[in-house]
């Protein structure tokens, strides 16, 4: 069997009775280190012991010590394990021995004691009911800190590993944030405790392996997070928050969603990081506004909406978080496209043509419909061949432009743009993306002709339109004589 016993926080005092008899008792004594004060105690009992000290300096990193450590005591027989502390709080060997132990049916006993964290609550006179948060700082990019409860920030045992925590911190809290940082807390003689703003941790010269910082809880925010955002939603429409943000339904805000994603788009065509940071952030407010109007309903919130998302990219990517292979983008979609079918219950591919919604702009909804419908083979050989169904429509256009049947027009101009965005899907380009960057053209063009005008004291007007067609060709010819200066 292995045995398992808590060192305690560093304090001979703080030792219980049966933790010393059972590391009297002990065959084989196994310390974690022998960087502990209560090691010179354990030595006058005349015990006799071995520390996994050498695997610290024959491993890159602590992960492949726990591990070496871990693998070695289980495949000991009758061990007792030491280690600083409480076994089962912040000591990663004892929780990977506990695991190995479990797969090999080997009994182990865990004799607890005092921890770092009863100590440290204990010197600074803190409740943990309050809030309280423990972090490892070799752990910390992926733990984050709760500004609203304490945290307790352990294994800081050097000035570096400061130096890292306090830049991660201060994503979180000021420079200026009182916190406390700890030396050996309950130790006596060694015990120190210092109140110092958060960028002055890596400044001191006393950290040790028994070095933890506490931050107490904080009301100042250098960065609002999804829960600030939450809130602030919450309030907005509470009974004493904003008429217009009360009044507003999902129906009324389909507008502004809309028109936010464009503003993204606009952000990314610019190339304008800071606009996009800013625009996400409007299309983040609409999911979160939509969100809060569903709650107030019982219907659904933002954390169904997150658990949502987060469930569907988990089953949709089966070739990464399941068994299915995908070696290039292409396999990647057709996956999708098949585990999307099975989970909305498409049963023929008419039925994924009408999923795709009404709402989308109609070069959009068409390209979609197109690319869906080509995936089983319904689609041109070539290009060449795309290209010539746009001119058999032209010729049906224009043997209807001229009469009555206002019907015909529109379905013969209907056919014609669904001919030409299946020539732009052979070459993959967005039709939308096409027509706007042409739109972006003609309004160039149009301000040369205006300002081209205005400096002949002309008014647009009063022009005629042969002048206009020939200042329309001079923008034109300008933009190609760019082109040719340029490459």
């Amino acid at each position: 069997m292995i045995k398992i016993v808590g060192l305690g926080p560093g304090s001979r005092d703080d030792l219980t009775l049966k933790c010393i008899n059972v590391i009297k008792d002990a065959n084989n004594l196994y310390l974690r280190t022998d960087k502990h004060p209560c090691v010179d105690y354990i030595k006058s009992l005349g015990v006799k012991f071995e520390t996994f000290d050498s695997f610290y300096d024959k491993s890159d990193n602590f992960d492949d010590v726990y591990e070496k450590i871990a693998r070695h005591i289980v495949n000991l027989e009758d061990v007792v394990y030491a280690v600083p502390g409480h076994p089962l709080v912040a000591e990663k060997s004892v929780s990977l021995i506990l695991n190995y132990a479990k797969e090999k049916e080997i009994y182990v006993e865990v004799i607890p004691a005092l921890s770092f964290v009863d100590v440290i609550v204990n010197a600074l006179k803190v409740d943990p009911i309050d809030g309280l948060k423990i972090i490892d700082a070799l752990q910390i990019e992926k733990q984050m800190p709760d500004i609203n409860v304490g945290n307790i920030i352990t294994q800081i045992y050097s000035k570096m590993v400061a130096s890292d925590v306090k830049i991660k911190l201060m994503e979180y809290y000021s420079d200026e944030q009182e916190v406390f940082l700890i030396r050996a807390a309950g130790v006596k003689d060694l015990e120190k405790i210092q109140k110092m703003p958060l960028f002055e941790i890596d400044r001191v010269d006393w950290i040790d392996y028994l070095t933890s910082l506490y931050i107490p809880p904080s009301t100042k925010r250098i960065r609002y997070d999804m829960e600030d955002l939450t809130e602030v939603m919450k309030k907005l429409r509470s009974e004493n928050g904003c008429p217009w943000d009360r009044e507003q339904t999902h129906e009324s805000l389909k507008r502004y969603l809309i028109e936010e994603a464009y503003e993204v788009i606009d952000a990314i065509d610019n190339d304008d990081m800071e606009s996009l940071c800013e625009e996400l952030g409007d299309v983040l407010l609409q999911v979160v506004f939509h969100s809060q109007i569903a709650e107030e309903f019982g219907e659904f919130n933002l954390k169904d909406v997150v658990h949502g998302i987060t469930d569907k990219m988990i089953k949709r990517h089966t070739h990464v978080f399941g068994e299915d292979i995908c070696k290039i983008s292409e396999d990647v979609l057709q996956n999708w496209e098949k585990i999307k079918r099975d989970e909305k219950n498409i049963e023929s591919y008419t039925d994924n043509l009408k999923a795709i919604p009404k709402p989308l702009p109609a070069l959009l909804r068409s390209y979609k419909v197109q690319e869906k419908a080509a995936q089983v083979g319904f689609d041109w050989d070539k290009v060449d061949e795309a290209v010539d169904k746009v001119k058999e429509e032209l010729n049906e256009f224009l043997q209807v432009y001229k009469t009555n049947n206002y019907g015909n027009i529109i379905e013969e101009i209907g056919d014609l743009l669904f001919a030409v965005v299946n020539v732009a899907r052979f070459f993959d380009i967005n039709p939308e993306f096409a027509l706007t960057k042409t739109i972006e053209k003609f309004i160039t063009r149009f301000e040369y002709i205006e300002k081209s005008a205005e400096k002949n004291g002309k008014k647009l007007e009063d022009m005629t339109l042969k002048e206009m067609d020939q200042l329309w060709d001079e923008a034109k010819n300008k933009k190609n004589n760019t082109k040719r200066r340029i490459f």
